[in-house]
């Protein structure tokens, strides 16, 4: 689906289709969105090809698995992200490739699928943000990127209790339920280390078509580094906190484990001795010493009894048990 938003000369807002594209190159000093989604790849490409757009640009915004980047050409910028629709406290986390055209008078957003940064700009149109659309395009970012902002924060209450029941009553469920944030805060650090370098390098490496359509761009780009750099920090810390309630979950399992193995080991070693004495006194022959002796079971299990009190009573000292 194809879907444009012009913004006319005397400053009226018109919603349409590929038809206002015409309208909008006869008038020169009037401004275009054009928003593709889930659109023909071929017609997609067509589209793009007739707004100037470079075919290795478009190459990279039809790949569903592209890394975000964003690259410079001669007439406009390409920004390459991924946005969010759709999370919940357990970090379950939806996202959408998102790919930004953004030019003198023209911003072009590619998605497959729903997007909600999109969907808020789009039906709650800015004047000033439409007649510059390189700040238009990197507020949607920024929009994207402060819904990864309340994921993240959302999942800092159950981060919380993880750890507390970490502490309290530590189980297999808890250790799997670690395992499963620390693969999904992992992919959010992949992402997210691609957003800081994309902001980053509109920060540092502002466009001309950027700075030129808007003199305070470098407060936005500040802004948008801040919150994809805060994202960023925010998932690494957390990823870090689950990584180490993991490793103190197995140190706690296997102390206990070498606990029961120790208590093991002692009863073995006390009863290793008692076992030999009744090996011996249990042999089939005629003429052992002793099997005579009236009072010779009483001595025996003296016998096996002292030697266990005593070697408990050492064991003990040594602090085995």
């Amino acid at each position: 689906m194809i879907k444009t938003l012009r913004l006319t000369t005397d400053g009226q807002t018109q919603y349409g289709g590929v038809e206002q594209i015409d309208a909008w190159r006869a008038d020169d000093s009037g401004y275009l969105w054009i928003d593709i989604e889930s659109e023909n790849i071929e017609d997609e490409k067509a589209l793009l090809l007739a707004q100037g757009c470079h075919p290795l640009a478009i190459e990279d915004a039809q790949r569903k698995r592209h890394p975000p980047k964003t690259e410079t050409f001669d007439n406009q910028v390409l920004i390459l992200y991924r946005g969010i629709t759709d999370f919940d406290e357990e970090l379950n986390v939806s996202q959408v490739p998102i790919a930004l055209f953004a030019e003198e008078r023209c911003l072009i957003s590619i998605h497959q699928g729903r997007s909600i940064s999109i969907e808020k700009n789009w039906n709650n149109p800015d004047i000033d943000l439409l007649r510059q659309p390189a700040l238009q395009a990197v507020r949607i970012m920024h929009y994207s990127v402060g819904r990864y902002l309340e994921a993240v924060l959302t999942f800092e209450a159950r981060i919380n209790d993880l750890e507390d029941m970490m502490q309290e009553r530590p189980n297999d469920e808890l250790m799997r339920s670690l395992i499963a944030f620390k693969s999904r805060l992992r992919k959010l650090k992949r992402t997210f280390n691609y957003h800081e370098r994309v902001a980053t390098t509109l920060l540092h490496e502002t466009p001309d078509v950027f700075a030129q359509q808007s003199p305070d761009i470098g407060h936005a780009l500040q802004d948008l580094f801040d919150r994809c750099e805060r994202v960023n920090s925010l998932s690494a810390m957390y990823y870090e906190i689950c990584g180490d309630l993991i490793e103190g979950y197995l140190s706690l399992a296997s102390h206990t484990l070498n606990n029961t193995m120790r208590v093991l080991t002692v009863i073995t070693a006390i009863f290793v001795p008692l076992t030999f004495v009744a090996g011996i006194y249990g042999m089939n022959f005629d003429y052992i010493p002793e099997l005579h002796y009236r009072y010779g079971y009483f001595i025996a299990m003296g016998l096996m009894a002292t030697m266990g009190v005593a070697l408990l009573g050492l064991f003990r000292k040594l602090r085995w048990l």
